[in-house]
């Protein structure tokens, strides 16, 4: 039986982890190579890596570094940045990646995605979606990091890749990122019941009642999370930290599973 899984999300910026609030105010937080050990010990479900300088700079992906990280890690890896081309993402699946995130390349070339999930299948194609709210209200999709609107709807931009052939999409909450107040459950909820692909979501969570919250709103869904899993205490000391299996256990599955 399929179920919720729990996601560390790192960002990397410059070869080393940082954590951001609402995508700016960087903060360096250790080595992601050391966080991925810490990870395995923990037998986290899976793992989310952005490189979140690649495509600002119009950098390839850093393969070393990718091959680095898939080398060490012990779960399912999803790795995103700087991806534009069908060879790039053949190369790190090659590597022992998983799944391949694509975001800004999605939205300014829809039909990449067909490609990409004609070359490594659909199953390992993740379409990360950065969506923060605009004027009244509108939910709207941002690229480059969120530094670029985009007249998209979250809604349409996940349907399209869902139709393109998307494995998966990725909601990425601008405003709630780094907050540690819970997730955007009203834009989690109209994404989940617009398409019937697997989600994930991140952005916001800053305790394990955010992510059953989460759960219980949405269903059977991947609950990221960054500063969560980074920060300690009312202080935000840097402690990677992940839930034990009697943690997990504690979060409420059961009405995640009659969704």
């Amino acid at each position: 039986m399929l179920r919720p899984r729990i996601i560390p999300c790192l960002l990397v910026s410059n070869k080393g982890l940082v954590k951001t609030v609402r995508f700016g105010s960087s903060k360096y937080v250790g080595d992601p190579i050391n966080a991925v050990k810490i990870f395995n010990e923990k037998e986290a479900d899976e793992l989310i890596v952005l490189d979140i300088d690649a495509t600002q700079t119009g950098s390839p992906p850093d393969f070393a570094m990718i091959q680095k990280l898939a080398a060490e890690c012990r779960m399912p890896l999803c790795y995103g940045g700087g991806v534009k081309t069908v060879e790039q993402a053949r190369r790190i699946i090659g590597l022992g990646v998983e799944k391949v995130a694509i975001s800004s390349a999605a939205i300014a070339d829809p039909a990449l995605i067909t490609a990409i999930a004609a070359e490594i299948g659909s199953q390992s194609v993740v379409v990360v979606l950065d969506v923060k709210k605009a004027l009244f209200g509108r939910y709207l999709v941002y690229t480059h990091n969120g530094r670029i609107k985009t007249n998209l709807s979250p809604v349409d931009a996940a349907q399209q890749a869902e139709k393109l052939g998307a494995g998966e999409i990725v909601i990425n909450s601008i405003d709630f990122d780094g907050q540690m107040k819970g997730y955007d459950l009203e834009l989690a909820e109209k994404v989940r019941q617009a398409i019937k692909l697997p989600m994930t979501v991140i952005g916001g969570a800053g305790s394990l009642h955010d992510i059953g919250k989460l759960i219980q709103a949405c269903g059977i869904v991947g609950a990221a999370a960054g500063s969560l899993f980074v920060f300690k205490g009312p202080y935000r000391a840097v402690l990677i930290n992940y839930p034990d299996q009697k943690q997990k256990n504690g979060i409420d599955f059961a009405n995640s599973l009659i969704k």
